[in-house]
């Protein structure tokens, strides 16, 4: 018999957490555990439950360790027992809040302009007779065919490892309406790992095979650009009411760079108008970002707890730099599809060939955008078409110097400089006030980040850190460094935060 106390379950499950962290187990399988559930617990196990069913096959494999961690927090064997949860009808999203229409009214003046556009009406809701899925296509103008070459972003040319396999999984789940409890999904991470990939298979899986569904793709800019436009004018009352009730007769909604409506104020609140009404009338939304719902409220961004809160309140899952294995995997997977395209669409001067040994060579020395993955495996098949038709072939001095020229870290510099910009404009502080002798809470976090950083991306000592950060002593610089060594560890959303950071330095280095 279970004993009847979740708490003891999830307070026991929560240390487990913590001791696997401590194990260095890779960030995409602790994101599975951490999707997880405590259930019960009894004299024997502890039950888990996951609404994935790849998580279940995934963290299965991984009892051994779980078990090890597990008696050590429980100070006796423990089995773990991972059910798989069938509770697909979850209670609607409770939002908190409501939007009044005079809330709708306020617009950003960075986009709209000076004046105040009349608030959005609401829109009565009338049903008729249900419309054919094709009547409905043609009478919705935000409905647009999937665009050339976004046809070919499917399930199927997804290329999945550990990074980014949850969420693969949680994606399809919501392409064939199987978990409605997915409402909103979340998938974030930085820029080149495969979003938009998973966003337009979505879409193209809707498309193709359930039809009554309607299904739409913008990004965040497309959106806002729609907002003002019908806002801009102050009488133009039908436009303002037919956008609303284009939107709210979606189906499923896909928003892509969500981060890129943090400053649009108006934009925002119409967009939260339209998640509340497709929510509760049981339609779901898809969101992606560069970072965690949690950190888009950060900075000079006009979204509000309540917004972050609202996008995070569904299931949001996270995709992860790629490995050597996963990047030898897409290189692989790139290479046999850029020639199997070229063939079917008689495409000249990709018909060369890379052999096993050079494409090992090529996942070593490539980077982690997957989109400049993509890119380095068609120069090398060009370069290699070119050698072969010359009477040589693809050689390896060949593949470093196009790595070199896609990826030149040899020639990357990154200064101290760099790293408190980057820092100042992240958490929206000055430069006087991160290097200054203020110790207020707002304050402590960039300027310790700010050293940590500097010390894990530059080679200046702890002395020269020290002179760059106000004049600190040697002590204050390490007392900063452990500060956030040990917070990585305790906070998972303190360390995607600094991984953003460590992420935008970087890439803008390159």
């Amino acid at each position: 018999m279970y004993q009847e106390n979740d708490s003891d379950a999830a307070i026991l499950w929560s240390d487990v957490l913590a001791l696997l962290e401590q194990r260095g187990l890779p960030a995409a399988t602790l994101a599975m555990l951490k999707s997880c559930r405590a259930t019960a617990l009894d004299d024997e196990s502890l039950h888990i439950a996951t609404n994935l069913g790849f998580a279940q096959r995934r963290i299965a494999q991984q009892a051994p360790i779980i078990e090890e961690c597990l008696e050590e927090a429980a100070f006796q064997h423990l089995s773990v027992v991972v059910e798989l949860s069938k509770d697909v009808d979850a209670k609607p999203v409770d939002t908190g809040s409501s939007i009044t229409a005079a809330e709708l009214g306020v617009m950003d003046s960075s986009i709209s302009g000076t004046h105040t556009p009349a608030p959005l009406e609401a829109v009565p809701e009338q049903r008729e007779a249900p419309a054919s899925p094709e009547s409905r296509r043609r009478s919705n103008p935000l409905f647009e065919e999937v665009p050339e070459g976004g046809s070919k972003l499917t399930f199927d040319r997804f290329v999945a490892g550990e990074e980014n396999m949850l969420a693969l999984d949680a994606a399809k789940q919501v392409a064939n309406g199987e978990n409605k409890s997915y409402n909103p999904l979340f998938i974030y991470g930085k820029s080149g790992l495969g979003k938009t990939h998973l966003l337009r298979a979505i879409q193209n899986y809707i498309t193709l095979n359930d039809p009554s569904r309607l299904c739409i793709y913008r990004t965040a800019g497309d959106f806002v650009d729609e907002y003002v436009n019908a806002m801009r004018d102050e009488k133009a009352a039908v436009p303002r009411r037919a956008l609303s009730r284009h939107y709210q007769d979606v189906d499923v909604l896909i928003i892509d760079d969500i981060q890129n409506m943090s400053t649009a104020l108006g934009s925002i609140r119409f967009f939260f108008e339209t998640f509340n009404y497709l929510t509760t009338h049981g339609k779901q939304v898809v969101l992606a970002a560069d970072r965690a719902p949690s950190q888009l409220g950060m900075g000079d961004s006009l979204f509000d707890e309540r917004d972050t809160s609202r996008m995070d309140s569904g299931v949001t899952v996270s995709i992860q730099v790629p490995d050597y294995e996963l990047k030898l995997n897409l290189i692989n997977a790139f290479y046999e599809r850029m020639k199997t395209d070229a063939e079917a669409e008689h495409i000249v001067g990709l018909d060369g060939t890379i052999n096993e040994e050079l494409r090992k060579l090529m996942a070593e020395r490539a980077g982690t955008n997957i989109r400049i993955i993509e890119g380095f495996v068609q120069s090398c098949l060009m370069f290699a078409h070119q050698r072969e038709h010359a009477g040589s072939t693809l050689s390896r001095e060949d593949i470093l110097r196009i790595a070199a020229q896609k990826w030149p870290t040899g020639q990357r510099i990154i200064t101290i400089e760099q790293i408190q910009k980057a820092v100042e404009s992240y958490y929206d502080i000055s430069h006087s006030a991160l290097i200054g002798s203020k110790r207020n809470k707002e304050l402590m976090e960039p300027r310790h980040v700010g050293i940590w950083l500097s010390r894990e991306l530059t080679d200046n000592t702890l002395a020269d850190i020290g002179k760059r950060f106000g004049g600190r002593s040697h002590a204050t610089v390490k007392h900063s460094i452990a500060w956030v060594e040990d917070l990585k560890k305790q906070n998972r959303v303190f360390h995607d935060r600094l991984d953003v950071l460590h992420d935008n330095i970087t890439d803008s280095a390159q």
